[in-house]
């Protein structure tokens, strides 16, 4: 089995074209909050199955329909999605999580620990403390969970 999440966080509301080509063709899309608006939403449910959290940012009716955390499976791969990581309140390899998702920091980062991936795609939405503009993919396959980050190359703030 195999399959390919679209990873996006901290759009605080702008919904970049570059972001919206790297989502092309993946099979579901993992927004870990601070969505900013629920045109947001509906711009990635255009592409993809989406499964968004909370953020922060994130207030009003349509904020308040989204969950704190939530748990995503693709291909056999159980994914936990939550926007801070500081929130965490698991024991995600106990839990059978193949990674866990994340935003907040605006910062990517991708590391392994104890078997699981961890993962923050960084900032997709307005340039914030001189970092790059990035995104992710995780790709399942067979037993195989990896990531890669992808920078928007963005010239616009």
């Amino acid at each position: 089995m195999r399959g390919v999440i679209g990873v996006i966080s901290d759009t605080h509301g702008l919904m970049r074209p570059e972001a919206l080509r790297g989502l092309a063709g993946v099979d579901l899309i993992l927004h870990a909050g601070d969505v900013g608006k629920p045109e947001v939403l509906d711009a990635l449910g255009r592409i993809a199955p989406v499964r968004a959290v909370r953020g922060n940012v994130d207030r009003g009716a349509w904020a308040e329909a989204l969950p704190r955390d939530a748990v995503a499976e693709v291909a056999g791969a159980r994914i936990y999605l939550l926007h801070d990581i500081a929130g965490l309140c698991l024991d995600p390899a106990a839990a059978g999580m193949r990674a866990v998702v994340y935003g907040h920091s605006h910062r990517a980062a991708r590391e392994v620990r104890g078997g699981v991936l961890f993962l923050n795609p960084g900032s997709a939405g307005p340039r914030r403390f001189r970092l790059p503009v990035t995104m992710a993919r995780i790709i399942v396959d067979g037993g195989t969970v990896r990531a890669e980050t992808m920078d928007l190359d963005v010239t616009q703030t």
